[in-house]
């Protein structure tokens, strides 16, 4: 464990250059960009030390182990959900994260509208757009992405934030560049009631790209912690 908590902290030093590097070839600060650490699989004793470095933020891709992690942790450190997001699973996560990022159809953020409701929240969200038009993944197609923006900046406890995407890996640049076109357009709308700060694109493997096309929250997991253990 002992050698696993100094690579975590070797792997966050060398993660933060690289994001203040892409940050200044983008234009910007590297305070501008949110360092994500994505803890699936991952022991509370390494996230803890992850912590410890510097890490503000925390991303969890599953319900079920968020809720039996969540404890383990430093507390008052902010977690956001990234993961794919049953209906039924809303009512584990309103009151206990700060955003979710994966909301990808309208009824999914109905659902989060009717639970913050009773708990008389505004729940923060991003809208996952399926930017490579993949099977195997979730999100709304780009061209539906302004209707369902409008439906949701109606629902006085939802707020919209910005855009989530994962790019295919296999032609990244192509789709990072047309994340960062629509973002902007999407931006450009001005829909009441919603804010478009926040474009949550990049992960371990192409993470100081994203960042030079326009991303300023990245979502780092392996590239922090190792190679995932899906044995655990």
């Amino acid at each position: 464990m002992e050698n696993n908590l100094r690579q975590v902290q070797e792997n966050y030093a060398r993660i933060q250059d690289a994001i203040a590097e892409a940050a200044v070839k983008s234009g910007r600060t590297p305070e501008d960009i949110s360092f994500m650490a994505v803890t699936k699989t991952v022991a509370p004793e390494l996230v803890n030390t992850a912590i410890d470095c510097g890490i503000r933020l925390l991303g969890e891709n599953r319900v079920q182990e968020y809720q039996s992690k969540k404890e383990a942790y430093r507390q008052g450190i902010p977690v956001d959900f990234i993961g794919t997001l049953q209906s039924n699973k809303v009512k584990y996560l309103i009151g206990n994260i700060r955003m979710i990022q994966s909301v990808n159809k309208l009824s999914l953020a109905q659902e989060i509208e009717r639970v913050a409701a009773k708990q008389n929240i505004r729940q923060d969200i991003l809208l996952e757009v399926n930017i490579g038009g993949e099977d195997s993944k979730s999100g709304t197609a780009p061209e539906y992405l302004p209707e369902l923006l409008e439906q949701v900046s109606q629902m006085p406890h939802v707020h919209v934030c910005g855009l989530m995407t994962i790019p295919p890996p296999s032609e990244s640049t192509r789709f990072l560049e047309a994340m960062q076109e629509l973002f902007l357009k999407t931006k450009d709308l001005q829909i009441p009631d919603t804010d478009m700060n926040i474009l949550s694109m990049g992960m371990s493997d192409d993470y100081a790209q994203a960042i030079q096309y326009g991303s300023n929250l990245v979502r780092i997991g392996s590239a922090l912690f190792g190679a995932r253990n899906y044995q655990k």
